[in-house]
């Protein structure tokens, strides 16, 4: 009886996500107050009701209940109790599931966070996310059921995709999936403002948070799944180009000129075309990952296999949001208007402008590089891949001026600005830089490449031209003996923007040092025998056989020496015994300057006492996490700030002003 609660809690959303969707959008059109009052009230229903079937499907899962086709096929009574039920978005079925609930979750979080916003505006937006809901539900009751029966039961599961087997399971999916679907919350607030005609910069302001909220999820996401596919994957790499990577690096590139598109909004009024068109672009972009990695297109090991009768629905989701979309923003465009008055060559607004169109441009490669080769397979059958050199070669010079520009953008002025005084502000930086960028090639010269080092140079410009805004925002009060207090009264937006600006050159750095400085030695080793990668020492002292709660593995046991020190370290080679899948587990001795990276590939003999090995040398991997968490940790702290926060109304500087001046 439980799959069947599970589906009637479904229906019931969809009813409930319909009346959400429509009635109060035709309240607020027709001044009907207590249809718009019953947006909320939808909202909290329907996210209840969606939480009623992920808990039954998480019960399924718990109890083993294999009378459920898709229990059967992605759990096994060996796995793990954690691995069960993380199983719930282990497959297509599940994680639109998953989809689906935190949607919900989102809706109502705007619905609660936005009780001092007007309420006709709130119910537009509520009424946005509901058609959103209303597309999914039917998605999953129709074309994805989690629920359906198998006559008769299976006695035992299929077990879980060994790769999925890893506590990356726990936490990358819910956080990918939280900045996906929560791009779905500012692309709400921008057709709310193009339906009813409220093209200010109020809108703006009031998406912010939520914007900055799914960019820091996804971001985490996007850093969750890059640290899994280096230690699971077994070839010592983070990032590959794979189109289902780049299905969530579009919607973050997207996001992040969101981002900035909307402080200019805010701050200043300009960019609401900007701002409205990127919003609708940030959440097709999250449509079109959901359909590359369920649709069955893609080979991957992060896609879902499926039938094409899905893919086309989603395909024509797609299609209708988008479309609807731009014929909205098409309709409202000659009332957009540009906003914000002239603003200088070298101000902050031409600045950021710029970033956001190289930002675009970038996303635009990447969409390119991953579409060209399905539709040359579509229409002329032609299978071709398109890897790391295409990007490199077409991404890579979008972004360096970019991060060039970033570094200026932090310091420069609002409407005007003049390059004496962006060099008299940023003159200490960039001598830094250079002096740093010298020391690296004298001391690594022979070893390092150019491009390492241009590398280098722009991730260390965005570290530095962030810590000198910084340095001379606090130093006048530190000067006058006011340091502490001055620092404590820094707004937390601008802490985190401080935060993610550093992350971005923190994490340049270590990309740029970790890719042009690693050893790689692919080779074999037997028992008792040594070989050398870099400055390391690897000797393979022995192997042992170990039974895991699902699999046998074969554990290597090396000893490390670099000099003086040495320590252990194990990799393994995994054979799962009922999906019948070898796996390798990678050892890594992770320290703050560098990795050692060890992965067992086949054995040579019968006997198993000589090994395939792949041996790498990653200098300031730890930094990329770093610098990654950093960017996520801005998004965090720029949360805390009261301006931000939705349910708080800003009144404009003009409007106070005035007030102020009619009460006198």
């Amino acid at each position: 009886m439980m799959a069947e609660l599970g589906v009637f809690a479904l229906v019931l959303a969809l009813i409930v996500a319909l009346v959400q969707a429509t009635l109060p959008l035709l309240g607020a059109k027709w001044g009907i107050a207590a249809w718009v009052r019953l947006a909320r009230p939808a909202a909290a229903l329907q996210c209840l009701l969606s939480l009623l079937a992920a808990g039954v499907l998480f019960w399924c899962f718990g109890t083993q209940d294999y009378s459920v086709l898709y229990v059967a096929a992605n759990s096994h009574s060996d796995l793990p109790m954690i691995y069960k039920l993380t199983a719930f978005w282990g497959g297509h079925e599940g994680s639109m599931l998953l989809w689906q609930v935190l949607l919900a979750c989102w809706s109502v979080a705007v619905a609660w966070r936005s009780r001092a916003l007007p309420a006709d505006f709130v119910a537009r937006v509520l009424a946005v996310l509901g058609w959103v809901s209303v597309g999914f539900l039917l998605f999953v009751l129709f074309l994805s059921n989690p629920f359906l029966r198998l006559v008769p039961a299976a006695l035992e599961g299929k077990d879980l995709n060994p790769l999925l087997q890893d506590p990356g399971m726990v936490f990358h999916p819910p956080l990918l999936y939280m900045g996906y679907v929560g791009f779905v919350v500012p692309f709400a607030f921008a057709l709310a403002a193009l339906i009813s005609g409220e093209l200010g910069a109020a809108w703006a302001r009031w998406s912010r948070s939520w914007t900055l909220a799914a960019w820091g999820f996804l971001t985490l996401g996007i850093l969750l799944g890059s640290a899994w596919a280096y230690y699971v994957l077994g070839w010592g790499g983070w990032w590959f180009w794979d189109p289902v990577e780049n299905a969530s690096f579009m919607p973050w590139l997207v996001g992040t000129a969101l981002l900035h598109s909307l402080i200019v909004t805010d701050q200043r009024g300009a960019f609401r075309s900007w701002s409205a068109l990127l919003a609708i672009c940030a959440f097709s972009l999250c449509l079109l990952g959901t359909f590359l990695v369920r649709s069955g297109v893609l080979t991957s090991v992060h896609a879902f296999a499926v039938d094409p009768g899905r893919g086309l629905f989603i395909l024509c989701f797609i299609v209708a949001v988008v479309g609807v979309s731009l014929w909205l923003y098409a309709w409202r465009a000659p009332e957009l208007g540009t906003g914000g008055g002239q603003f200088a060559l070298l101000s902050r607004e031409t600045l950021l402008l710029v970033n956001n169109v190289l930002f675009c441009a970038a996303a635009l490669a990447v969409l390119i590089g991953t579409l060209y080769p399905l539709a040359l397979d579509v229409l002329r059958n032609e299978k071709i891949s398109v890897g790391p050199p295409y990007f490199e070669a077409v991404f890579l010079p979008l972004v360096l001026p970019a991060l060039a520009l970033m570094g200026c953008g932090t310091v420069a002025r609002w409407k005007q600005g003049s390059g004496r005084e962006l060099w008299q502000r940023l003159r200490a930086a960039l001598v830094l830089t250079v002096v740093g960028v010298a020391v690296l090639g004298l001391t690594q010269a022979g070893s390092i490449t150019p491009v390492t080092l241009l590398g280098v140079a722009l991730g260390l410009w965005c570290l530095l031209s962030t810590l000198a805004h910084a340095v001379q925002r606090l130093l006048p009060a530190v000067r006058q003996g006011a340091g502490w207090q001055r620092v404590a009264r820094q707004p937390w937006g601008w802490w985190g923007t401080v935060m993610a600006h550093a992350g971005v050159g923190v994490f340049v750095m270590a990309v740029s040092l970790a890719n042009g400085l690693e050893t790689k030695r692919e080779t074999h080793v037997a028992q008792g025998q040594s070989v050398e990668a870099g400055h390391y020492r690897f000797t393979l002292v022995g192997l042992s056989s170990v039974e895991g709660p699902n699999y046998d593995a074969q554990r290597a046991h090396f000893r490390v020496s670099d000099g003086d020190q040495s320590w252990d370290m194990y990799p393994e080679k995994r054979a799962y015994r009922v999906q019948t899948m070898g796996l390798s587990q990678a050892a890594i001795d992770s320290r703050w300057t560098r990795d050692v990276f060890i992965a067992l590939g086949e054995p040579l003999d019968e006997t198993g006492q000589a090994w395939t090995v792949r041996l790498q040398v990653k200098p300031w991997m730890e930094w990329i996490w770093m610098g990654t968490f950093m960017m996520a940790l801005g998004a965090g702290l720029s949360l805390l700030d009261k301006r931000f926060r939705t349910g708080r109304q800003r009144v404009p500087r003009a409007a106070r002003s005035a007030a102020a001046h009619k009460v006198a």
